[in-house]
């Protein structure tokens, strides 16, 4: 059944190319004036699935709705959403103007109100000297601001994006990322992004989709999804550096339960525990700036360990060390001391820490 309180909803949805299944029985329901971010590595089917809700991609079974309405089966132009692209697809010819108004004019629409939403979206996007420009006299940022605005002018509801930064630099992708961001929050759209950087993900997103092998790993908030991964793919893909992950074991004792690993007996009386540990295999995961240098973590003794790349980033430094046979990072504000040769006595934050269970799965 679909949602009548979503803005998009997508029902027992399935995708096969060929007669293997690239996406099985997923369902999702996207709030109105929600940003959703899909999120994964190339080949997750994440933009198989925008594609799917825009209908650029064929489906197998299920159902797609779109502002309450079921659009299974509409084609493109009827289903009342924008999409911006990876690539910028302007009209080298044209000008800004023209091709920001060019599907308006295609549609009939009456000029003045055409002039009316083009002057809009160029104000929007901070367009309006270029708009007798052609797309050759633009930089690359200018052209996705372009792209963006060509789908603003429709006034849909329901927006989607695929990868729309990934062909710019690293400094473009910042200034267009905070764009975007206040766009958002001026227009109140519902708006469908999907990428692979996780800053994009976790400075955009009210809900991240974390997807691999075509299936949603983790359906939260950027702060549920990174400081409580569900499973240990997602615990791995958020974070950088990633979280460190120490393979051990769990170890139930009159004093409860303890995290084993090399000789080391790490406590587990502040960590909360999803249900009642189960001794065992397990991983301990914990994020760089959860460790600290001096053992102020700990609740544990702790041996020292040996301090192998110091990496200066400006604001913050990553110190990699080696600990109990296992290669770990910790997150120091400004710059430190450590040099690589140096002794470190860390210690860890417990109750922010992640444990998995063999299976991979948060305990």
């Amino acid at each position: 059944m679909i949602s009548m309180q979503s803005a998009v909803s997508i029902a027992n949805l399935r995708i096969a190319y060929e007669g293997h299944t690239v996406i099985d029985r997923m369902s999702l329901d996207v709030a109105p004036r929600e940003f959703l971010v899909m999120l994964g590595p190339s080949g997750c089917g994440k933009s198989t699935l925008l594609n799917a809700i825009a209908g650029l991609q064929d489906i197998a079974a299920g159902e797609i709705s779109i502002s309450g309405r079921n659009v299974t089966w509409d084609e493109p132009k009827d289903r009342g959403i924008g999409m911006v692209f990876q690539s910028y697809a302007l009209y080298p010819h044209m000008s800004v103007r023209r091709n920001l108004s060019f599907g308006l004019r295609v549609t009939g629409i009456a000029k003045a109100e055409i002039e009316t939403r083009v002057a809009r979206a160029a104000k929007l996007l901070h367009l309006e000297a270029l708009l007798d420009r052609k797309p050759g006299e633009l930089s690359g940022g200018q052209r996705q601001r372009v792209a963006i605005g060509r789908a603003l002018v429709r006034e849909v509801d329901v927006f989607l994006f695929d990868e729309p930064l990934s062909n710019l630099d690293a400094k473009l992708r910042n200034e267009l990322r905070v764009e975007i961001k206040r766009l958002h929050q001026q227009l109140g759209n519902t708006m469908i992004y999907v990428t692979h950087d996780q800053v994009e993900a976790m400075t955009l997103a009210d809900r991240i989709a974390i997807m691999k092998d075509g299936a949603i790993q983790q359906l939260a908030s950027p702060h549920e999804i990174y400081h409580r991964p569900t499973n240990l793919f997602v615990a791995g893909f958020i974070g950088s550096p990633s979280m460190n992950f120490v393979s051990g074991e769990i170890v139930a004792s009159d004093g409860g339960p303890f995290f084993a690993v090399n000789g080391q007996r790490i406590a587990l009386d502040r960590y909360p525990f999803v249900s009642p540990p189960v001794p065992g295999p397990a991983t301990l995961g914990l994020r760089p700036e959860h460790i600290a240098a001096d053992g102020a973590f700990a609740g544990f003794h702790t041996t020292e360990g040996q301090v192998s790349v110091v990496e200066p980033m400006g604001a913050d430094t990553i110190v990699w060390f080696e600990w109990a046979e296992q290669t770990m990072s910790l997150r120091l504000m400004g710059e430190v001391d450590f040099k690589p040769g140096d002794a470190i006595s860390p210690g860890f934050d417990i109750a922010k820490a992640s444990l998995f269970a063999a299976d991979g799965t948060r305990m």
